[in-house]
This record gives structure tokens, sequence and C-alpha cells, in this order.
């Protein structure tokens, strides 16, 4: 358990197929980051945030651990996945909105699947709240049972909820929000749920609810582990050194009881808390 942020920093790392030195340089020393990776240090929010800034990690970017299918072609398929996991927004715009794609559409949930990714083009290229919402309304409606069963349903519920946010329809996204994460846990594991851990702490940082969202980051971090998954806890952890880096002055006792609890669901040590 200790060593999970270090194994999601050298993934990170690895991904973009960076050495320990090219990622430390002008950050900390080549030793420290091995420490980090290795579960022997862990890292400030300052010095946290230095380092996902160097691997690209990043609030607002986001790949799911396993792409949803447009289409019965493999070679669609692999082609989103490209676009996807190299955030090329606007090559995956200009894919989708091809005729020769669109013509592969054929199940509902091929149809559900492409207006969300549609959606995420809109809200990544331009910010364009009002179509990426039409989209994610579009891809809800595919999914004639609305069951909740389908982690993309809950998927496309989350980007709503915070669609809605920005929109200052709040209300609306508390009620999507709240219907996103309803029983969770109550169904079978993809490591795509991380995400919402991740979103739903996002959404309530950028409403100001700054207990809300450390809670969301602490049970998300929870449910990663458990599930011995990797995925979202880089993202997860960039979060909450900049809530730390934001709450650190203000309100340095809830930074570091957030902390603690945070430390302690990571090692999994007890806090003597009867003093």
């Amino acid at each position: 358990m200790a060593n999970q942020l270090g194994q999601a920093l050298k993934m990170a790392r690895q991904a973009k197929k960076m050495t320990q030195k090219e990622t430390a340089e002008n950050i900390c020393a080549q030793s420290m980051l091995s420490a980090i990776e290795n579960g022997k240090y862990v890292p400030n929010a300052k010095l946290l945030i230095e380092l996902c800034q160097r691997l690209g990690i990043e609030l607002n970017t986001i790949s799911l651990a396993s792409n949803f299918a447009i289409s019965s072609q493999p070679s669609l398929n692999a082609k989103l996945d490209k676009l996807c996991n190299l955030h090329d927004y606007e090559q995956l715009r200009g894919f989708l909105l091809k005729k020769s794609t669109i013509n592969q559409l054929q199940t509902a949930a091929e149809e559900q699947a492409y207006y969300y990714y549609l959606a995420i083009t809109d809200f990544q290229i331009d910010h364009n709240l009002t179509a990426a919402k039409q989209n994610l309304k579009l891809a809800l409606a595919c999914n004639e049972t609305k069951s909740l069963t389908s982690v993309l349903m809950r998927l496309t519920l989350i980007s709503l909820s915070l669609v809605n946010l920005e929109q200052g329809q709040k209300k609306e996204s508390e009620q999507l929000l709240a219907k996103a994460l309803a029983d969770i846990n109550q169904i079978n594991y993809s490591e795509n749920l991380n995400v919402l851990f991740y979103l739903a702490a996002l959404i309530n940082y950028q409403a100001g609810k700054i207990r809300a969202a450390v809670d969301w980051l602490d049970q998300g971090v929870t449910y990663i582990t458990e599930h011995n998954s990797h995925y979202m806890l880089a993202n997860c952890y960039f979060l909450l050194a900049k809530i730390a880096q934001k709450t650190g002055q203000e309100d340095q006792a809830l930074e570091n009881e957030h902390k603690s609890r945070f430390l302690s669901e990571l090692f999994t040590e007890k806090i003597f808390d009867q003093i």
C-alpha cells in the first residue's frame, strides 16, 4: 500500500518514456525521485505538483483505463483508443464527425459511446458547454433502460454534473452527481469507475466544498487500492496536493487532519486519536 503513490508516478513516467533523471531535473534529486517511486518517501504538495506537471498529469485531462466501443470494426475502435490516449481532441472530433465513422454506428451502446466522446471534444477543444451538454444528453437518451449498472451511464451522468456546475446550475449538478455515485460499491468493478471518485472530488473542489472533495479522494484512494489498481491514483494525489496547497495557509488544522486521514489510508496505519 505504501508504494501506491510511487508506482502511480513511475507508471506515468514510463508512459512518457522519460528517465528518472529527465523527470527530476530542476525539481529534485534523482535519488529523491527514486525514493518516491519505491515508496520510501512521500513528497509534499509543492514537489508532487511539480512532478505531476512534468509528467503531464493535469486536473482536466483524463484517459479512460479502457475505451468504449463505437463500432464492431476493430480498426475504428483502435483509432479511437489512439486519439483518446494522446489527448488529441481536434483529431478525435474530426474522426467522430466523418461520415464513414457515423455510418458504422449500429447499436444503442455504440451510439451512447459516440455521443459521450463527442461531448468530451466539445468540452476540451473550445469549452463549449452547451454543445457538450447536448451531446451528453443524447448519450443518456441512447440508454433506454437508464440502468446504473452501466459504467458509461455513470460517467455520462457525472460529466453532465460537471458541465452543469460550470454553467452555474448547482442544484442540477448535485442531483446528477448523487445519481452517478449511487450504490457504486454494489456494481461489478471496472477500472473506469475509479474516474467517478476523482470527478466527484473535482466537482466538489470547484464548488468550494473542500471537506467533501477530500472525503471523495480518501474514498477513491481506498477504492482503487482495494481493487489492486493504480489507475487514477496519480490524479487523486495531484488534486490532494492542490487542496493542501490551497488550504495550507488559511486552515492548517483542516489540512493536517486530512493529511493524517490520507496517510492512514495510504499506509493502512491506525491513528491513535484518543489523546
